[in-house]
């Protein structure tokens, strides 16, 4: 049986027989997604295949942000050994879109999503989540310094060698791991909380009908873990996709230390910007890193035309003292004469 053949079963089975199919255009993951219409009703196709993916962590992570009433979408159907899910659909509404299309919404969007990470962060998450459908637990990870190093590491391990720089790749490696590990210790100083370490525009749905936080639909957090509450705010004010102005990435680190005030979370805002900016780096780092195994490994170039844009947030990052060592290593490493973004060069 071929896999067409099986989602048809699949939604056959679970009541959607005769069901249109419309591809969704993907992104960066081995998953594909549908949508599905049929007699008025709407939904989204997940098609994970197993043998690269697994969708119980994905059920796991839904299952918890529904309980806490957020807007991640209702799970309609499943066959988790052939990875399969059919979904709510929460419409075409993304941020990004609307942002495009009516720049004047955009600071009252970002404030929205800034607000639901002071809910999101207001809970104390289990280590361990039910998971509907397989009977089992998910143990949320923790973004401890071995995850956050592995990585980083995308950026020596894939980075690196497309500039030709392989005659001391060990050396490379191990300095560049040394340099990071005093730079996560700025991390210790706030509580962890759920992450779900794809929160930005493309991934948040905007849904007026409903009230508060609600209103903000969540797609992509099968990735989840347990870290910095920073991590997700650079997620969303760093966007490797889109310029972020440096003023309303500002303001919006403002209202969300305001905010966390306000529901009993407060940080210090000098530990926590140093926080905020160390995992900006991290983060920088290993996006370069993704985008270029992208084109490497999965022949999916149009990615390394985003690298200049991430380029910028880390050197924005690097900014402050306390990255001086590792602003200096990758100047050496990577000179900005060297920062090739075009397929022909790699």
């Amino acid at each position: 049986m071929t896999r067409h053949e099986a989602i048809d079963r699949f939604l056959a089975q679970s009541g959607w027989k005769g069901a249109t199919r419309t591809p969704i255009a993907g992104d960066a993951s081995l998953r594909r997604y549908e949508r599905i219409k049929d007699a008025g009703r709407r939904a989204i196709l997940m098609d994970a295949p197993p043998d690269v993916e697994d969708v119980r962590p994905f059920i796991a992570v839904l299952n918890y942000l529904r309980e806490q009433d957020l807007s991640a979408p209702a799970l309609l159907s499943g066959d988790v050994c052939n990875g399969f899910l059919l979904l709510e659909d929460l419409g075409d509404n993304s941020f990004n879109h609307i942002v495009t299309n009516f720049p004047d919404q955009e600071t009252m969007l970002y404030k929205a999503a800034v607000d639901l990470l002071v809910t999101l962060h207001s809970l104390r998450p289990p280590e361990r989540l039910p998971t509907p459908l397989a009977e089992t637990q998910h143990r949320l990870p923790p973004y401890d310094d071995a995850l956050l190093l592995k990585e980083a590491s995308l950026f020596t391990d894939w980075y690196l060698p497309a500039l030709g720089n392989s005659t001391e790749a060990d050396q490379q490696k191990a300095a560049f791991k040394d340099l990071w590990l005093p730079l996560f210790a700025a991390l210790q100083h706030d509580p962890q909380v759920l992450v779900l370490r794809d929160y930005h525009v493309d991934n948040l749905m905007w849904l007026p009908d409903r009230d508060g936080v609600a209103r903000v639909g969540l797609l992509d957090f099968q990735d989840a873990v347990i870290g910095h509450p920073a991590y997700d705010l650079v997620s969303l004010l760093q966007d490797a996709r889109r310029d972020v102005a440096p003023e309303l990435e500002q303001a919006m680190i403002d209202h969300y230390l305001v905010q966390a005030e306000k529901a009993g979370r407060p940080h210090n805002p000098e530990t926590f910007r140093l926080a905020y900016h160390v995992l900006g780096a991290q983060r920088a780092a290993k996006i370069i890193g993704i985008f270029t195994r992208l084109y490497r490994r999965d022949k999916k170039p149009r990615y390394l035309a985003l690298i200049p844009r991430v380029w910028s947030l880390l050197e924005r990052n690097l900014a402050g003292e306390d990255f001086t060592a590792l602003d200096t290593w990758l100047s050496k490493a990577a000179p900005e004469h060297k920062r090739i973004i075009t397929p022909q060069a790699i």
